[in-house]
């Protein structure tokens, strides 16, 4: 294969990845229109429409699609194959990309990677948050962060954090005005900020447990946001109520900014993994974060 060829087709891959030539375009760091025309060529060159346009939006054709599966594997392989390589010198190195949601990347990653990295400057980490159940090969990451009961079943999983037990809060200002709810079901007569999941853009439903009863409760309010430091402050000033982690909540309860209710209705959710493809061989680099991040009883 000519390393021409071989270009075009790693910039075939991450349009059609990105679903975008200005996001691909960025991201190879070149114009939009040189890009444009590398995609032009390997069509011509292949006799195929690869990638259907309009103005809004770029998906694989039929034929682009089955030369995407054909391909991601291969570009796997070569990058696991390339950063292999470290192990031939003298400290590890390469980058890592991983996607997580935002809780998992400030209160177990971030810590974890700030002690890791001031002794390995030669590794690179890229952190994409995203509640979006994402496909992590598709999107070309080593490895992504969800709750157990999220994990897809082929991949391996290493826990990096314990269960992790849930809280609905508000502030003593908004309870002076507002009865505390006694049950889950009391939540619909208050105020409540909305988390919206992109996946499937809805609202995430508030998740409760008593005696083995489990219920699921969609909450109203004025608010809703798309990360959890926001609904956090809302709850602060309070405008209203908030369902967040508890050691996102814990210091202010304790210092009395907000007031904890329904806790014996809080559910533990199974904790955070760090998963990847079992098909990965695992450079030194990576193998390192995984031991920096495992989750140690």
């Amino acid at each position: 294969m000519q390393r021409e060829q071989m270009a075009a087709l790693t910039a075939f891959v991450m349009v059609a990845v990105e679903r975008s030539f200005t996001k691909a375009a960025a991201k190879l760091g070149m114009s939009q229109s040189a890009l444009s025309q590398i995609i032009l060529r390997l069509e011509k060159h292949l006799g195929l429409r690869l990638l259907a346009r309009t103005t809004r939006s770029v998906a694989p054709t039929e034929a682009g699609e089955r030369l995407l599966q054909t391909l991601l594997p291969a570009l796997d392989a070569l990058d696991a194959s390339l950063a292999a390589l470290s192990e031939l010198r003298e400290k590890p190195a390469g980058t890592i990309r991983i996607n997580s949601v935002e809780h998992a990347a400030k209160a177990i990653i971030w810590p974890a990677l700030s002690r890791l990295l001031r002794n390995y400057p030669d590794i690179n980490v890229e952190i994409v948050l995203d509640y979006g159940l994402v496909d992590i090969v598709a999107g070309r990451f080593d490895a992504g962060v969800r709750l157990g009961e999220q994990v897809e079943q082929d991949m391996i999983a290493v826990r990096i954090a314990p269960d992790m037990q849930m809280a609905v809060v508000g502030a003593p200002e908004y309870f002076k005005q507002h009865p505390a709810p006694q049950l889950p079901q009391h939540l619909v007569r208050h105020g409540c900020s909305n988390l919206r999941l992109p996946t499937s853009g809805g609202l995430y439903a508030w998740e409760f447990e008593k005696a083995g009863r489990t219920l699921k409760v969609r909450v109203d309010g004025q608010l809703i946001f798309n990360t959890i430091d926001l609904v956090l402050e809302a709850a602060l000033n309070g405008f209203g109520l908030a369902y967040l982690p508890i050691d996102q909540v814990e210091r202010h309860v304790n210092d009395g900014r907000l007031i904890s209710v329904l806790t014996d209705w809080c559910p533990r959710l199974p904790g955070y993994h760090l998963y990847y493809p079992s098909r990965r061989q695992p450079s030194p680099a990576f193998s390192l974060l995984v031991e920096a991040l495992r989750h140690r009883t």
